[in-house]
């Protein structure tokens, strides 16, 4: 597909095959022009119009679009339920690809005649290259078009995905699985296409529709994966993976609207640099990513160390009773959108992210002192931490999109990277502890993680502009909603924002030549 790197685009910019404008040249260009024309007479270049033809012909095939999902600047796209559900859809399936492993790791260690810590590196490696994803990929989402870039790397991934299907050598079947996990960021692009479709009024409940499509793929791959492993072959599995993949890029390629690329001439290693700089020079963002390493240490924790909790006595539960924990997930998803719209969506995103750290420390404390001896502890743990956890995301996100609409991909990208940070930590530091001091110790550090999040959010009101304090008021409720935001043409901003000191360090002279709208 054709990507823009640098997201040029026409002032008036749609695509489609009856469009003049598109990133491959047209056909009365080849063999016409500069050199290609003085070369014309010959059999070779005539060859190579021919060659050079069937490329056009291919690219326009590729960025062909359903008139419907063309981006009119005079109409940009409404989000629509039926919208948010489709991405939330994608984000399921799409995210899903990182787990399908993990339940039946000793099922493939004995397929490919490995040791289980040899065929943990399935598991490990699929992070790897979602975090390489997320560091490389992500911020190019802010250069191009995001609708040919996240259906290409979904249509990469899944073409991979048939080799994990087919492979028997163990070598290739970890190789193309951290290949898989760099292609499977799609679900992070498409975060902050919604907070770029979503009036601001609306965008923390939409948000939480996306989010919660995350947790649930984490729930189908797991228990989906254990199932289908215990009474047929593993690789049915994958094949079942591959299929929803393709059916996702179908379902998108009709229906996900096109949105043109909001940066002009970005260089690409500039970016990298400038996620750097936004951490030490945007204080709300470092807030969030403190709080979203701390929340993902915890979360992480819970769920590695369950594991050991349930399957000692005086549990003792068979792989897939344990497998089963994770339908509690529905619980999350169910009430995610209706906790976001009552409250996210209509009081500072601070108060959402206090209100769902105690949700979840509350839980903790329950869990860790009475998980030891009766179940109904890690139960209430596991509902309280997923819907704390949720609740704290969404809030979270929605607070730094704001930040600087024309970089939200860029933003997004920061904030997971702190997040995956805390993963690693917490799986680490809650195996270390729950084999030396059991679930109490586990359990201890959690209520730690979730404690030291508590104080990072308050020392830090939800108008303060500096690093500590609360200065702008303490009322709770938002006064930043508007009814609809404007769209975007050519490449000016998605939505009034004034920009930040970081965005116009970055952009140098051409943003300081440009007055906020």
């Amino acid at each position: 597909m054709a990507i823009d790197i640098k997201g040029n685009q026409p002032e008036n910019f749609t695509s489609g095959p009856d469009t003049e404008d598109i990133s491959a040249p047209s056909e009365d260009d080849v063999g016409t022009n500069g050199r290609d024309g003085i070369m014309s007479s010959s059999p070779m270049a005539t060859d190579n119009s021919k060659g050079k033809g069937l490329l056009v012909k291919a690219m326009k095939i590729l960025n062909w679009m359903p008139r419907r999902c063309r981006y009119d600047p005079e109409n940009p796209p409404n989000f629509t339920l039926a919208m948010n559900i489709l991405l939330a859809f994608s984000g399921t399936f799409t995210v899903a690809n990182l787990y399908y492993a993990q339940p039946i790791l000793n099922v493939l260690a004995e397929e490919f005649g490995v040791s289980y810590e040899r065929a943990s590196d399935i598991a490990t490696l699929s992070q790897a290259g979602y975090a390489v994803g997320l560091l490389f990929l992500c911020p190019l989402a802010d250069m191009v078009p995001r609708r040919p870039f996240i259906l290409f790397l979904i249509w990469a991934t899944a073409t991979m995905w048939i080799g994990l299907c087919l492979t028997h050598n163990f070598e290739v079947f970890i190789s193309l699985s951290f290949l898989c996990g760099v292609g499977t960021v799609t679900p992070q692009i498409m975060l902050p296409l919604v907070g770029d479709l979503v009036p601001a009024h609306r965008r923390a409940s939409s948000l939480s529709v996306v989010v919660s499509g995350l947790a649930l793929g984490l729930l189908i791959a797991r228990v989906l994966s254990g199932i289908v492993a215990n009474f047929t072959s593993w690789r049915n599995i994958y094949w079942i993976a591959f299929g929803a993949q393709y059916l996702t890029l179908i379902l998108l390629f009709f229906f996900l609207p096109d949105y043109p690329s909001k940066n002009k001439g970005l260089n690409y290693f500039r970016v990298l640099w400038g996620m750097a700089v936004m951490v030490v020079t945007e204080p709300l963002l470092t807030q969030a990513c403190i709080i979203g390493f701390l929340l993902s240490a915890a979360f992480t924790s819970f769920w590695t160390t369950l594991t050991f909790l349930l399957a000692s006595p005086p549990y003792e539960y068979s792989s897939l009773e344990i497998g089963c924990f994770a339908f509690i997930g529905i619980v999350v998803v169910a009430l995610a959108p209706f906790w976001s719209r009552l409250i996210t969506d209509r009081f500072v995103f601070l108060f959402s992210v206090v209100l769902g750290l105690g949700f979840e420390l509350v839980g903790i404390i329950i869990s860790t002192f009475i998980g030891s001896f009766t179940v109904a502890g890690p139960i209430i743990h596991a509902i309280m931490m997923d819907s704390g956890a949720n609740f704290t995301h969404t809030a979270n996100r929605s607070n730094i999109y704001n930040l600087d609409p024309k970089a939200r991909n860029r933003i997004n990208t920061v904030y997971m990277v702190f997040a995956f940070g805390g993963q690693i930590t917490g799986t680490a530091v809650g195996n270390r502890l729950y084999a030396q001091g059991g679930w109490v110790w586990s359990g201890s550090s959690n209520i730690a993680y979730i404690g030291v999040a508590i104080l990072i959010a308050v020392v830090r009101g939800p108008r303060e502009t500096g690093w500590i304090g609360w200065s702008g008021g303490w009322n709770l409720r938002r006064d930043d909603i508007k009814e609809r935001e404007p769209g975007v043409l050519g490449n000016t901003d998605v939505e009034a924002a004034p920009q930040s000191p970081a965005r116009l360090r970055e952009e140098g002279h051409e943003s300081e030549k440009q007055s906020p709208d």
